[in-house]
């Protein structure tokens, strides 16, 4: 069953490397209540052998996965729209309340998660200064993870069976990052950029619906 194969995944991250001075890793997956989540999260939408087609985020940020252990997901949505009850802060992001508004123009979770994997190139997150880090925002971060990242989408690829396509969420330096990656070690046929949801909420918000258009129109196709 794909959500064991997940929750095993997701049970057994670790970073071996030495980081840069100042850098924290984020990693829900170590924390009891959390993982819990996961467990419910994973059963209620994976407990099948349907391939899946990944989308793959930046990395988990502090308000979202780096809390809750679901891609994109924050408290919020975990509970209103999952209907998975939790104690964490009720405290909404950005990038989650896209994600979710495209999900339901998609059809629903069931509806897409029956399809798809949403997880990240790296899929554990940074933290400096008590701020969320890209991987990429620190070239000896970037670096000292690639080994991490290499081998996580390698495992990501035969949990999500469907290597035809590859969506990236980010367009610009994780995409250039995901598909150079993609030439070297020939995971998936192609991969499509998509914008990034905290871009897209930021500076783009008026143009939201078109957005949720161009992802569920890019999905379908």
């Amino acid at each position: 069953m794909i959500d064991r194969r997940i929750l095993s995944f997701y049970k057994n991250l670790e970073i071996n490397a030495v980081l840069p001075r100042g850098i924290g890793v984020m990693n829900p997956y170590r924390e009891e209540y959390a993982f819990g989540l996961c467990e419910k999260f994973y059963r209620k939408y994976y407990h099948d052998d349907a391939p899946r087609t990944l989308l793959l985020g930046i990395n988990p940020g502090r308000f979202g996965s780096g809390i809750t252990g679901i891609s994109f997901t924050d408290p919020i949505k975990l509970e209103k729209v999952c209907g998975l009850s939790n104690t964490f802060e009720k405290k909404a992001e950005l990038s989650a309340d896209f994600i979710y508004k495209m999900i339901t123009a998609f059809g629903g979770p069931v509806a897409f998660y029956q399809r798809y994997f949403i997880s990240a190139v790296c899929p554990l997150g940074f933290t400096k200064d008590d701020k969320n880090i890209n991987y990429y925002d620190d070239k000896k971060l970037e670096k000292a993870v690639k080994p991490f990242i290499v081998d996580s989408i390698t495992k990501l690829t035969s949990i999500a069976t469907d290597r035809s396509v590859c969506f990236c969420i980010g367009e610009g330096k994780n995409f250039e990052f995901l598909n150079t990656l993609n030439d070297e070690n020939r995971w998936f046929e192609k991969v499509v950029p998509l914008a990034h949801p905290r871009f897209i909420m930021q500076y783009k918000r008026r143009y939201v619906d078109r957005y949720v258009e161009d992802y569920v129109g890019k999905l379908r196709s």
